[in-house]
């Protein structure tokens, strides 16, 4: 990565123009690897998951509707997976146009919070029917994933369209200078900047919170149940602890990142002397923030391990539905919807 290119006498303009230069390194081809990782891994288990979870669909199982709808918006984004490994490939030219370019980042952004409040719902849904099975039956239906799904789809993808008019779709291509750049524009404009921390707030700590009181309770109420065997405990701390952490593994990193960046902006922008330590910073920045984004790819590929590879019961009506004779009646490819405690742990 080169440092900033400015004179003594160059104009704000000039300044904001030049504000980060980014060449082709060895960090671009790290990065493509990353998201070619992502796209063969994500697509090969999205894939092997899709059919079993349809199964359950069919069967109305609350938890079945979440994964699905997970699964689905994952696989629309490893479509467009080879569009972000080009351009790494070209050292950061993306070479397809600017519509092309706002579409392949709403498609981005879109699957990350899809994710994160899917991941929500499915770890509030698993709080409930462990701490009240009885009193959350009634409530559980088909209908009620449904619309919590729709919401979630409707609400992001509404949000982000929003902000794709609002900045003209142009912000997102920077074709200044000769660049050929996607959702790689410096300096952050005040919109954006605004817009960045509230994502941060209601797309990544609000959820992260959930996620620690929903797991929090049920571990509590799994400590507490003499129901359960020392092995199934195990197994439901092990899977507390690790959406925690892989959905801390797969967005922390990138927002903590857009956090600083916008804070550090909102410091520099009404100072005009400011602005070459600013430009500098994103410089400086500009490594990490890629890699970090690169990380929040990998939740197509964590998803479907986590939340259907990791149960025993899902895996033995994996196996099920793929062997080539049918099933008999008893091993249909149904994960029954649990009432009790001993029962549910099979689906956290």
């Amino acid at each position: 990565m080169s440092n900033i290119t400015q004179t003594p006498t160059a104009a704000t303009t000039d300044l904001t123009m030049m504000c980060v230069q980014i060449q082709q390194s060895a960090i671009s081809h790290f990065l493509m690897s990353i998201y070619i990782i992502a796209f063969v891994f994500g697509l090969i288990f999205n894939m092997l998951t899709l059919r079993p979870i349809y199964q359950q669909v069919k069967q109305q199982n609350v938890l079945g509707i979440f994964l699905l709808c997970l699964s689905l918006s994952d696989i629309l984004f490893i479509f467009t997976m080879p569009l972000w490994i080009n351009y790494y490939r070209q050292g950061h030219h993306w070479g397809l146009g600017v519509n092309v370019c706002s579409v392949a980042g709403f498609v981005y952004y879109s699957n990350m919070y899809i994710s994160i409040y899917l991941l929500c719902c499915i770890s509030v849904d698993r709080c409930l029917v462990v701490t009240y099975p009885l009193r959350f039956k009634a409530r559980r239906t088909s209908r009620y994933a449904w619309a919590q799904c729709l919401s979630v789809y409707v609400v992001v993808v509404v949000m982000h369209i929003v902000v794709l008019f609002y900045d003209n779709l142009l912000d997102a291509h920077d074709d200044q200078n000769n660049n050929d750049r996607c959702y790689e524009t410096y300096p952050m404009q005040k919109p954006i900047a605004l817009f960045n921390l509230v994502r941060v707030a209601i797309g990544f700590l609000l959820p992260l919170l959930v996620l620690a009181v929903c797991y929090s309770r049920v571990l509590a109420t799994v400590g507490k149940s003499p129901g359960l065997s020392a092995q199934v405990k195990k197994k439901i701390r092990l899977l507390s602890f690790g959406v925690i952490g892989i959905f801390s593994f797969c967005f922390a990193p990138y927002h903590i990142l857009l956090l600083t960046r916008s804070l550090v902006f909102y410091y520099n922008k009404d100072d005009t002397s400011a602005q070459g330590r600013y430009c500098q910073f994103e410089q400086n920045m500009h490594v990490y923030f890629s890699f970090a984004l690169s990380l929040s790819s990998l939740n197509c590929v964590v998803d479907p391990v986590l939340y259907v590879l990791v149960s025993n019961l899902v895996q033995e009506k994996m196996k099920i539905c793929w062997k080539r004779h049918r099933p008999t009646k008893t091993e249909a490819c149904v994960l029954t919807a649990t009432t009790t405690l001993k029962s549910s742990h099979c689906l956290i």
